[in-house]
């Protein structure tokens, strides 16, 4: 359905694209066939291509529609084939990477704020997909929730279907108009559409260009809702190294959701447990600063972007795994979510115990955020964050407190984007130098990029909870990127691209800088090919070992210079086989030689078995007393996945650099929306010769229990 109305939305890009949704007509079952009832529901069918080219209608069709209940909004899309072929999908495993799947996506903005929302879809095998949306185009795919779906298949097409609890999803009462769009990618013909138009420089998610979901009775009062989420956990481990006994763990604990209104939820958590968190993928470190590895625990994921988002990737004055790290959390409590089309709030107060043996105290986190929408798409955000030691034994005087705001620009068709950053901290015996200001504008066309941004951080700033590697420093980062699109051929895009960090010390005076000049070159079956030329300064601010294996490290001072090419080529994502290659040399510390190698294999037996191995080979060439250092990291990776509902992954990470062998297996059985059985067992060992340095096997159940 196509239609154009002047409304109050006339600021919306897509206003234009309007979509009625009513009452079911009757009972909806969720089995991947057009029923009769609905027969009656509108359809929006005449999707825009997005990739390769923005300039026309799709080539494939598509065919969506939706309706509701007292208890659900429903949703069905019907997947035409214009190729003849075996689907492209990975497994049938939960949140699918995007780009390797067929797949059917929609998004909703249930405030038609144009910032943030949800997103549910599944590939053509029946892999579901689900996350909330933030910062106006990004999808956090650790959120998972409670809803149906089911895909059928058929000689010319295929069919999502779904059921989603009007529980599930946070909206406002009263509120008849909500955003929404619905995105195809189809890897045969290499096509990604959306109903609702998207300039390919964006996502299809993002939310600037949403068209209109009307409803034409308001949305039904989602009544009661809490979700009572128990946990029992048992589980043994052994420490071969330390020569203990075998310990033995029994737990239980969970959490609850209490919905406060149909947009403001409350999370509870009381002796939670991880377990079952997917292990992080470890990396080779030549860094001189701490590495990031993302949140995946459950408890802190809904709205998780009020809390985590604020700053920058390497300025965030919260950091969620901070907590828990060295001591056991004790409970915790969040409230989070909109208070209107404008005011989002996030409120959370964590409680840890002691830690003997990690000699750490009881600690208790505070934090409180607001965010506030001005103009079409910006905000303006506040951050308060509070960390007090609250041990018995803990001398006194022991906190960090964080307060900074945040303003983020982003006009009405995300070409422009911006942000002005400012935080300071208070700890005991620091004053001065102990604030952050820092700031960006991004002009991003499909012909240009332009990108620069600058930061401070005072040498005295302090984030007890948050994630800064780096302080007592000036950055200026520069981009500029230039694509030119050929008219025809085999190469769909094309483009050079200049990227600079420079650091400087808090009196100005370089300290880094690392500037990188790329061509990069996208063909029309989706694969790349990048070349790099990057030039390094580095001026040492602390002693560091270049090989970071523990050798004798090079004073303060030392200063460093080289330069690397870099080449990478990545495959086509519609193979069943799929690999990246890269491949770099250069200079390194001490007029020494770097070579890195860095590949990718996969492969799918569609859609039960994911095959992917990652792996990098570094050579470092360096005078005495370090020499020369070689070393491995390889990861492979087996996902089985019997269903949709039944997932195996075996996962085994060698790292050279640290001497250690990580296995994790996992199972999960999906047993009922969002209740899971876990078996999982670990373990690290030593490679030469091989000795297991601990061990441990955890079985955990979960149940999801709405009330």
């Amino acid at each position: 359905m196509f239609a154009y109305t002047a409304s109050a939305q006339n600021q919306k890009k897509n206003a234009a694209f309007q979509y009625h949704i009513r009452r079911a007509a009757g009972p909806i079952v969720i089995d991947g066939a057009m029923d009769d009832a609905w027969l009656k529901a509108d359809s929006a069918s005449s999707f825009f291509m997005v990739t390769p080219m923005d300039t026309s209608k799709a080539s494939v069709h598509t065919e969506v529609r939706m309706t509701f209940d007292n208890n659900n909004l429903y949703i069905i899309a019907t997947c035409y084939n214009k190729q003849e072929g075996q689907y492209m999908v990975e497994s049938l495993k939960r949140d699918f990477n995007f780009v390797k799947n067929d797949n059917f996506i929609f998004f909703l903005d249930p405030f038609d704020a144009r910032t943030d929302g949800f997103s549910f879809g599944a590939n053509a095998a029946g892999a579901q997909w689900d996350g909330t949306m933030y910062e106006g185009g990004k999808v956090d795919l650790s959120w998972d929730n409670k809803w149906t779906s089911v895909v059928k298949n058929y000689p010319d097409r295929w069919v999502f279907e779904a059921a989603i609890p009007f529980k599930s999803i946070r909206y406002k009462k009263g509120v008849g108009v909500w955003g929404v769009n619905f995105s195809r990618n189809d890897l045969k013909t290499t096509e990604k559409s959306a109903w609702a138009p998207v300039p390919r420089q964006f996502p299809t998610a993002s939310l600037a260009y949403t068209g209109s979901l009307i409803w034409d009775e308001l949305p039904p009062d989602a009544g009661t809702n809490i979700s009572l989420i128990p946990y029992a956990l048992s589980g043994i481990s052994k420490d071969y190294q330390a020569k203990t006994g075998t310990a033995w763990k029994k737990e239980i604990g969970g959490d609850a959701k209490i919905g406060l209104t149909s947009s403001l939820n409350l999370d509870l958590t009381v002796n939670p447990d991880f377990s079952q968190v997917d292990v992080d993928q470890q990396v080779v470190n030549l860094n001189r600063y701490e590495l990031f590895f993302p949140e995946k625990r459950q408890f802190f994921l809904e709205n998780g972007d009020l809390f985590a988002n604020f700053g920058y990737a390497d300025i965030r004055p919260f950091f969620s795994r901070r907590i828990g790290l060295n001591a056991p959390i004790r409970f915790g409590t969040r409230l989070t979510g909109k208070l209107d089309k404008d005011w989002r709030v996030g409120l959370m107060d964590i409680q840890t115990g002691e830690s003997d043996a990690a000699a750490s105290p009881a600690e208790n986190f505070g934090v409180l955020t607001l965010q506030r929408r001005v103009f079409a798409r910006s905000n303006i955000g506040f951050m308060f964050i509070n960390k007090d030691a609250t041990g018995s034994t803990t001398p006194g005087n022991q906190y960090n407190r964080n307060v900074g705001m945040e303003f983020n620009l982003a006009s009405s068709n995300n070409l422009l984007t911006g942000k002005l950053l400012g935080i300071k901290s208070f700890s005991p015996g620091l004053k001065g130098h102990d604030f952050v200001a820092a700031g960006h504008l991004q002009y991003l066309s499909k012909y240009w990029t332009a990108y620069l941004q600058e930061e401070y951080v005072g040498k005295n700033y302090t984030a007890g909870v948050g994630y800064v590697p780096r302080t007592g420093y000036n950055k200026i980062s520069p981009l500029l990127l230039r694509n030119f699109f050929p008219k025809s051929g085999d190469v769909l895009i094309h483009g050079i691209q200049l990227t600079s960090n420079y650091y400087f010390n808090e009196q100005f005076k370089r300290t880094d800088n690392e500037s990188t000049l790329a061509y990069i070159i996208t063909m029309r079956n989706r694969s790349t090919f990048t070349l790099s030329a990057i030039n390094d300064y580095i001026k040492l601010l602390v002693p560091f070992d270049p090989t970071n294996t523990g050798k004798t490290p090079l004073p303060i001072g030392t200063e460093n210079h080289w330069n690397t090419v870099d080449a990478q080529f990545v495959s086509k994502p519609q193979s069943v086989f799929t690999y990246l290659a890269e491949a770099a040399y250069g200079g390194y510390y001490q007029n020494g030689h770097k070579t890195s190698i860095i590949g990718q294999l996969g492969y799918r037996f569609q859609p039960y078995v994911n095959i992917a191995i990652n792996s990098s080979y570094n050579d470092l060439q360096l005078p005495q007393p370090y020499g020369n250092t070689s070393f491995w990291l390889i990861g492979p990776r087996t996902d089985v996945t019997v269903s949709n509902t039944l997932y195996f992954t075996t996962y085994i990470q060698y790292n050279g650099q640290v001497k250690n062998i990580n296995t994790n297996i996992r199972m999960q059985w999906r047993y009922k929306p969002a209740s899971d059985f876990f078996i999982v067992y670990g373990d690290n060992s030593i490679p030469s010769p091989y000795t297991v340095k601990n061990r441990q096997l955890v079985i955990k159940w979960t149940y999801w229990c709405n009330i």
